[in-house]
């Protein structure tokens, strides 16, 4: 088992950018400390739900301040960025840190994101596929042309080259966020393992890696390829003595914050948002994650490994929204739930 922290740079309403920036840098750093596997960097432009503008800038910084643990985007959002910078910036962190960057890429949404970068609404809604093809040559093999619809250039030479590292793995890991039938089909046709949202349970969790199983099987993948897929779990994590007590530090805090990060996106193209109720939303995060006792968090986590297959998970730990309760929740996941789970 796997455990992770899924690090969004939250601003909580009455917070400055600055101290959800402060928050997230810490508590990589206590995830670290507290023996946690991983930490996975959020991406978002011009809401408060996320002030990280670029994860892999934060990864860097992050990669930088640690020296063990494994520093993951969840996720790039490819439509907004050219695939062989994002290669270039993905095959850097990988070859100086000794192998720990993993790159999370996903399709993002319809956002003004799009117009502001200049992408345009046909980067979300059709040019994906393409990116993310062009992205992965550039991550495996050494010289990269592209002749498609969105991306046209001569062959060049990668530089530098990911299988050039003095340790670790040959090149980074590169991971795709699943969250529909057709981008569980992307992943299971490249041969790329998944990261699957914290906002559905393990069942939906379950039905997606068995339709990725038979996509990669008529892809022509191996059952050995297909058993050596390391998805990833996002959730949310809150330890505390009492069940109760743990769900109402986020029941406090989270719906205020849900509130204020969704309500400010803003479509490109002005098409009607669906958004969640923000306490109707953070009971149902609180029935299904680890949110309760030590030995409540272990036991649901062991339930969705036992369920989905997946072990390995990020989930978010600044739930509460200050810093002092977020570093006792890492610590707490690290000393009083991680020993359940060997």
């Amino acid at each position: 088992m796997r455990v992770g922290s899924f690090v969004l740079a939250a601003q909580f309403p009455g917070q400055g950018q600055g101290e959800a920036l402060h928050r997230a840098v810490r508590s990589a750093e206590v995830a670290e400390e507290a023996g946690l596997d991983s930490v996975w960097l959020a991406e978002h432009h011009f809401v408060p739900y996320g002030v990280c503008p670029s994860a892999t800038t934060l990864a860097a910084l992050l990669l930088g301040r640690t020296r063990r643990i494994r520093v993951g985007t969840a996720v790039s959002v490819l439509p907004t960025q050219h695939p062989v910078m994002l290669g270039e910036q993905a095959a850097l962190l990988h070859l100086t840190s000794g192998g720990r960057f993993t790159l999370g890429v996903g399709r993002g949404g319809p956002w003004v994101d799009l117009e502001v970068f200049g992408a345009g609404i046909e980067a979300y809604e059709k040019g994906f596929p393409e990116s993310l093809d062009v992205l992965h040559r550039w991550l495996t093999e050494p010289k990269v042309g592209a002749a498609g619809e969105r991306y046209t250039f001569r062959e060049v030479p990668v530089v530098p080259r990911p299988d050039e590292a003095l340790s670790g793995p040959c090149g980074p890991e590169l991971i795709l966020a699943c969250t529909s039938p057709s981008s569980v089909r992307l992943a299971a046709e490249r041969g790329l393992s998944m990261l699957l949202g914290m906002h559905i349970g393990d069942e939906e969790k379950a039905e997606m890696v068995g339709l990725y199983r038979s996509c990669a099987l008529a892809a022509g993948r191996t059952p050995d390829e297909i058993a050596a897929a390391q998805h990833v779990s996002a959730g949310v994590a809150q330890v505390a003595d009492r069940t109760v007590e743990a769900a109402e530090t986020l029941l406090k805090a989270m719906p205020g914050w849900l509130k204020q990060g969704l309500d400010a996106h803003v479509t490109v193209d002005g098409r009607e948002r669906r958004m969640r109720d923000p306490l109707a939303y953070t009971r149902l995060l609180c029935s299904i994650h680890p949110v309760g006792t030590p030995k409540l968090c272990a036991d649901r986590l062991a339930a969705t490994a036992e369920r989905t297959g997946i072990t390995r998970f990020a989930l978010l730990t600044e739930g509460s929204g200050d810093l002092d309760s977020t570093e006792e929740n890492l610590r707490r996941l690290g000393a009083d739930v991680l020993p359940r789970l060997v």
